[in-house]
C-alpha cells in the first residue's frame, strides 16, 4: 500500500483566535468529530499508520488526548510553517519514505484526492508534489509560480506583485515530500519574507535549484477550505453534512426533507429505512432495517433493531436498545435501558435504566424513578406485562411477566407474575359537594 511509505505531518499548532471560543481550533467538531481527528481518519483510509501532529503549549494536552495514539510534538514559538514541521525531525529524520504535510484545521480533503495525489508522486518519481487548485478571481492563497521548465517557485500572497496574484494555479497548503531530501531543504529555508517566518513553501524554490523534480496535482478548491472562524465551520458542517445526506439516499434511505436531517460521522442505517422532517443523529447510532424515524425526533448513542418506528418528538440517549418492531412514540425519553421486541412505549413517558420484555405496553405518563439524588437504580418489566398510565416505579423494582399494574399507581415493591398491582389512595365521593362550594363562593 502506498500509505505504507508514508508519514503524516499535521500541522495544528495554529491558536484560531478568530474562532473567538475557548475550544482549539483544530478541535472544533465536524458532524461530530474534532476536525482534526476526521484528517486523520481520513489518512488512514488510504493506509497511512505514522502520523506526528505538531501542536502548541496552550493546547498540547488536550490536543494529546484527541489524537493519541500517535505522536505530538509542541512549537513552541510561532515561527512559520516550516519550523512547525522541523519539530517532527526528531521522530522522523530516519523515516525513509516520504513525508506528507497537512493541515489539522484543513478537514474536508478526500481520502481519494490524497492517494491519487501521492500515486502521481509515485509514477512521475518526483521529489516533491503540491496538491494545487485554479481559481480565476483574487484571492489570498499562495500562488504556484511555473515557467516552461515546469514548477519553479510557490509565492505567498503577502509577498506577490500584482502579476503574480493574478496567476491562477493556488498551493492548498499541501505537499509531499522525499524524506530522504526533506531536513536538508528545511534546514536551508530563511525568514527573509513580509512576515519574517519560515515558510515551508520556499521548500520548492530551495528543491528547484538543486534539480530537484516537482510535480503538481489539481484537485477540487472545496476539498482544502481552512477553517478559521465560525462561519467556515458551518459551511464545511453543511459539506459534509450534504454529502452524508447524499451517500445514505444512494443506499437507499428515505429522507423526507433532507437538509433538515442530521448526522455524525459514525451514523449506521439499515436498508428501507424512512426518516422524516428535522431528525438529529449524535454519535454512535445503529439502525436497523425497514425502520421509521418520524419527525423532531433526537437520537444519540443508541441502537435501533429492525422493524421499530420512533418518534414523532422522541429523544434516545446514551445506551437505549431498542428491540425489533417495538414502538416509542411521541415525547418519550428512553435512557440506558432496553425495550423488547414488539413493546410499545407511545406516550409521554420517561425510561431510565430498564429492562423492558417483548410486547409490553407502557401507558402514558409512565416514570421509571430511577435516580434518588445520590445513585441510579434498575427497574425490569417482563414480557407481556401491561404498565398503566401514569404510573410511577420506583426503583429498584421488578414487574413480572403477564403482570398487570392500575393505572396512577406507585410502585414501589416488586410484582408478581401474572399479579395485578394497584397502588393509589382510596377515592371518595361527597354528593352535592361542588355544588354547594359553589354557592359558598358566590355568597363570600
Amino acid at each position: 500500500m502506498i500509505g505504507e511509505k508514508v508519514a503524516a505531518v499535521v500541522l495544528a499548532a495554529g491558536r484560531g483566535t478568530r474562532m473567538k471560543n475557548s475550544c482549539p481550533k483544530v478541535l472544533n467538531e465536524v458532524v461530530g468529530v474534532p476536525m482534526i481527528v476526521r484528517l486523520i481518519a481520513t489518512v488512514a483510509e488510504i493506509g497511512i499508520e505514522k502520523v506526528v501532529v505538531i501542536g502548541s503549549d496552550e493546547n498540547k494536552d488536550r490536543l494529546a488526548a484527541a489524537v493519541a495514539p500517535h505522536d505530538v510534538t509542541i512549537q513552541t514559538q510561532q515561527r512559520g510553517t516550516a519550523d512547525a514541521v522541523m519539530t517532527a525531525r526528531p521522530l522522523l529524520e530516519d523515516w525513509k519514505g516520504d513525508v506528507l504535510v497537512l493541515y489539522g484545521d484543513t478537514p474536508l480533503i478526500t481520502a481519494d484526492t490524497i492517494r491519487a495525489m501521492l500515486e502521481k508522486k509515485t509514477n512521475e518519481k518526483a521529489d516533491i508534489i503540491l496538491l494545487a487548485f485554479d481559481k480565476e478571481e483574487e484571492n489570498r492563497y499562495g500562488h504556484i509560480i511555473c515557467s516552461d521548465a515546469g514548477v519553479e517557485r510557490i509565492v505567498e500572497f503577502k509577498d506577490a506583485s500584482l502579476a503574480e496574484r493574478q496567476v491562477k494555479t493556488c498551493f492548498s497548503g499541501l505537499m509531499c515530500v522525499s524524506g530522504d531530501k526533506i531536513w536538508k531543504w528545511l534546514d536551508k529555508i530563511g525568514t527573509n519574507n513580509a512576515a519574517g517566518e519560515y515558510y515551508l513553501t520556499d521548500i520548492v524554490k530551495i528543491a528547484k535549484a538543486e534539480g530537484a523534480k516537482i510535480s503538481l496535482f489539481i484537485g477540487d478548491e472545496k476539498e482544502f477550505l481552512g477553517i478559521n472562524t465560525m462561519a467556515e465551520l458551518a459551511y464545511a458542517e453543511e459539506v459534509v453534512q450534504n454529502f452524508k445526506r447524499r451517500q445514505f439516499m444512494d443506499n437507499g434511505v428515505l429522507l423526507r426533507a433532507p437538509n433538515t436531517v442530521f448526522f455524525s460521522t459514525d451514523t449506521q442505517i439499515g436498508k428501507d429505512v424512512i426518516i422524516e422532517p428535522n431528525v438529529y443523529f449524535g454519535k454512535g447510532v445503529k439502525i436497523g432495517d425497514n425502520v421509521t424515524i418520524k419527525a423532531f425526533s433526537y437520537i444519540e448513542g443508541a441502537t435501533i433493531e429492525s422493524g421499530a418506528v420512533i418518534g414523532p418528538f422522541a429523544r434516545l440517549r446514551p445506551e437505549a436498545e431498542i428491540g425489533e418492531n417495538a414502538h416509542i412514540g411521541n415525547f418519550v425519553e428512553i435512557k440506558k435501558s432496553k425495550v423488547g421486541k414488539g413493546s410499545k412505549v407511545n406516550h409521554l413517558t420517561y425510561i431510565g435504566d430498564a429492562e423492558i420484555g417483548e410486547k409490553v405496553n407502557v401507558g402514558a405518563g409512565t416514570i421509571t424513578c430511577n435516580y434518588d439524588g445520590f445513585d441510579k437504580f434498575h427497574t425490569e418489566i417482563g414480557d407481556g406485562a401491561f404498565i398503566g398510565s401514569n404510573t410511577s416505579l420506583v426503583a429498584p423494582v421488578k414487574v413480572g411477566s403477564g403482570a398487570m399494574v392500575g393505572a396512577s399507581s406507585c410502585i414501589t415493591d416488586d410484582v408478581p407474575d401474572n399479579a395485578l398491582a394497584v397502588a393509589r389512595g382510596t377515592q371518595k365521593v361527597k354528593n352535592g359537594w361542588a355544588e354547594k362550594y359553589r354557592e359558598a363562593k358566590k355568597k363570600s
